[in-house]
């Protein structure tokens, strides 16, 4: 009954929901290039590829709190990575 009630408060609520498999992959991608390893690097783990398909890869380095700790140009390399694949 709380979910029903939930949905009639907001029922566009799920367009908005965090999927917590890219929650856990975006903490270890921040953590991973925190440590010095390149962005390119980090995307292509194992740890990485078995949990996110390319299109999740990709919405993965549009999240703000990846962009904005990483930078631009990380970014645009691991995008160009990612479309060579």
């Amino acid at each position: 009954m709380a979910k029903l009630t939930s949905f009639l408060r907001n029922p566009f609520s799920f367009l908005f929901a965090r999927n917590p498999e890219e929650d856990a992959v975006a903490a270890y991608v921040l953590r991973e290039h925190a440590s010095g390893r390149p962005l390119a690097e980090v995307i292509q783990d194992p740890y990485v590829q078995n949990r996110l398909s390319v299109p999740q890869q990709q919405r993965l380095l549009t999240r703000p709190e990846i962009v904005q700790q990483l930078g631009e140009q990380a970014i645009a390399e691991a995008r160009a990575t990612l479309s060579s694949i």
